[in-house]
């Protein structure tokens, strides 16, 4: 069996249906430690703060999300061990440049929206929605692993792939702490007579502010201790890496083995201990973790699958793809200042003919998006030169080239 085809099973439509990871984590400071879980806006329903479910003695605390862990992941494919397996995607901004593997949406991502990557990614998401899932593995293959939604996308192509990689880490049976605290000034600015008196409450929120009074802060969110312990749960799930298509069965299979590499080098890594201030987590050596293939049956098989496994099949599989690419590419400040205001610059747009104007000085494609024409436009049917009645018809599919929210081209096949 070659290094390639070693794991072509997870790639079978009768495999398993996942992988599963279960690990007992503890803090650094010991089992009975205080950690803090991350901490969450309020919202319908919910106060704000930490998300603990159930009653005390058996509730549930969310330490880490499933797309938090994703994005403390996703950045190892920067790393020297693993870069070879990605294309090294960048974003100019001002002076820094970020990468696209740092972006919290990925592909979908406004920091790539409103660079020059932005048509190559649309197109790339219009195959997408057409059943390939090629050329965006080519750019951004971290999208298919941990998912991506280009929710702001164009009009048509909001393309939304689920994540074959989820990870979340939750603590048990937990008791919330609360702390207080006390701010003392290096010195008594106003009763020294450096600092007048305040006598209003914006000057004397000013002085708190700024660090020239006691500051007293009291019931404030101080950790909570996990009696029932913590568990990081993680799901690689392969019926959803099977789901992943190309445009010819030969493709696909490469696509599905190269996926499954990046899933793998992922799934097995050893990320940082480090979660938040007050959160560091290692593995419970007192409890066994569990890797295991779980199959349709509900049958569950004990794997060892390591890193450097992961490694050696992952490089196999991208060597056979044919890994995108690198490169760094501008931030575009316009493009950011039209995505906000709505307006398309230099951009593009492709779906159905919703309705048509009367006096044939616009037309909108479904869902509502409203496009104007003008003397300057032009229309082409099969490639060839047309007219706007030959191409505009209601239920007509078009592609349209825009500026600032005219359509300077129309085309249909």
């Amino acid at each position: 069996m070659s290094e390639l085809t070693k794991f072509d099973h997870y790639l079978s439509d009768d495999g398993p249906a996942a992988l599963v990871i279960r690990e007992w984590l503890t803090p650094v400071e010991g089992p009975d430690g205080v950690l803090f879980p991350a901490t969450f806006a309020s919202g319908d329903n919910f106060p704000g703060g930490y998300n603990i479910d159930g009653e005390a003695g058996k509730n549930v605390c969310l330490v880490d999300t499933v797309g938090s862990q994703a994005n403390r992941i996703e950045p190892i494919f920067k790393d020297e061990k693993f870069r070879h397996l990605v294309p090294q995607i960048g974003v100019q901004a001002g002076e820094k440049v970020v990468s696209i593997l740092e972006a919290g949406h990925r592909a979908g991502d406004a920091l790539v929206r409103c660079s020059s990557l932005k048509e190559t990614i649309d197109a790339a998401f219009r195959k997408v929605m057409a059943g390939d899932c090629e050329p965006l593995a080519k750019i951004a293959p971290t999208s298919l692993v941990f998912g991506v939604w280009n929710s702001r996308g164009e009009t048509g192509f909001q393309a939304k792939l689920p994540r074959v990689i989820a990870s979340t880490i939750r603590a048990y049976n937990v008791r919330k702490l609360t702390r207080s605290a006390q701010f003392n000034p290096a010195t008594e600015y106003v009763n020294n007579k450096l600092l007048p008196e305040p006598t209003d409450k914006a000057t004397k929120d000013a002085y708190a502010e700024r660090g020239f009074i006691h500051v007293p802060a009291s019931g404030s969110h101080g950790g909570v201790i996990a009696d029932g312990g913590i568990r990081r749960d993680a799901t690689l799930g392969l019926a959803a890496l099977r789901l992943l298509q190309a445009s010819e069965s030969a493709k696909t299979l490469a696509l599905r083995r190269y996926i499954l590499g990046l899933a793998l080098v992922a799934f097995t890594a050893n990320t940082s201990a480090y979660l938040r201030q007050g959160c560091m987590l290692v593995l419970d050596t007192d409890k066994p973790r569990e890797f295991v293939e779980v199959h349709p049956t509900g049958e569950r098989k004990p794997i060892g699958i390591t890193q450097a496994d992961a490694l050696k099949y992952a490089t196999a599989a991208a060597e056979a793809f044919g890994v995108g690419a690198s490169q760094t590419v501008p931030f575009d400040p316009v493009r950011a200042t039209a995505d906000v205001s709505g307006d398309a610059i230099a951009g593009s747009a492709t779906g159905e003919v919703k309705a048509v104007a009367t006096n044939k000085k616009g037309f909108t494609l479904k869902p509502n998006t409203k496009l104007k024409v003008n003397d300057a436009t032009v229309y082409t049917k099969s490639g060839e030169p047309s007219k706007f009645e030959d191409v505009l018809t209601v239920g007509a599919f078009v592609s349209v080239e825009i500026v600032d929210k005219v359509a300077v081209k129309v085309s249909v096949q």
